[in-house]
């Protein structure tokens, strides 16, 4: 009841420390603002905070935004900050681990490359496909609008190792069927092309059947209505789109390219 009443809170009797009896307004101001309905504190400090809903553009640049446009704008006491939290903090956090993780994702396939071939300029060959490969699933990305996120970069990695799969088993492929010439004495020209054709249509039906099963498991993720269906559309948006483009560079590319490293150590076939 006193609460309700600011007369009856001003003549509150209390006691003070020397025994003297006094009211509460001898001691303190009391009227009636305007403020929060309740005190918050974050790390031992008082904190206001101002809840933002985001829609039509990635979280990233509308944060940046309007960091730029408080900086500009917005002139704070002394003791005052601002903080940014909420899904832009739990994006920073993963954007920073990421930094740490797709680095690292790439040199343990570069070694793992490395370790399956025994040749440094085969790793090589394999690893400077993988950012042609990806291109697809870039394309795919801007076509659905959609930002790239931290599910996004899971989608691309994901799809780095199946591009890094495919260069692997057709290099395999042309590497057994170049060997297999060179056992026969067959190392002229014409013969590491016939090797590198033989191992390149080996490989259609196989890379064929696996993009089907691959594309056959995504759509319905891409299609998906339930929870969670927003952050798996756009992991898997990249791998659908990879695929268009990730089989196309491992069956043209790499023979190519494994055609000229070839060309280039392996004797030829003299003229006579």
């Amino acid at each position: 009841e006193i609460r309700d009443s600011l007369e009856k809170l001003r003549s509150l009797p209390i006691v003070a420390e020397s025994g003297a009896r006094l009211v509460l307004s001898d001691v303190a101001d009391l009227r009636i603002t305007d403020g929060p309905p309740m005190l918050r504190s974050e790390n031992a400090r008082l904190s206001g905070w101002v809840y933002v809903d985001i829609r039509g553009r990635d979280l990233r640049s509308a944060v940046q935004d309007m960091q730029k446009t408080v900086t500009e704008k917005v002139v704070l006491p002394a003791g005052y900050s601002v903080s940014w939290s909420g899904q832009f903090e739990f994006l920073e956090r993963a954007t920073a681990k990421l930094k740490i993780a797709v680095p690292f994702t790439l040199l343990i396939i570069f070694v793992l490359l490395f370790l399956t071939f025994k040749r440094f300029d085969e790793a090589v060959l394999i690893m400077a496909t993988l950012p042609f490969a990806l291109v697809g699933g870039i394309w795919l990305l801007y076509l659905l609008n959609y930002n790239l996120s931290v599910a996004g970069a899971v989608g691309f990695i994901a799809l780095a190792g199946l591009s890094a799969e495919f260069g692997v088993i057709m290099l395999l492929y042309l590497k057994q069927a170049w060997e297999l010439r060179i056992a026969q004495g067959k190392t002229s020209t014409e013969d590491l092309l016939d090797a590198i054709r033989e191992g390149a249509v080996l490989r259609v039906r196989p890379k064929a059947m696996t993009v089907a099963v691959i594309l056959a498991g995504l759509f319905p993720i891409m299609w998906g209505t339930g929870t969670g269906s927003e952050v798996m559309q756009r992991i898997a948006a990249p791998m659908v789109g990879g695929m268009m483009t990730a089989p196309l560079l491992s069956m043209f590319v790499v023979p190519a390219v494994y055609l000229l490293m070839r060309r280039s150590k392996e004797p030829r076939e003299k003229p006579v």
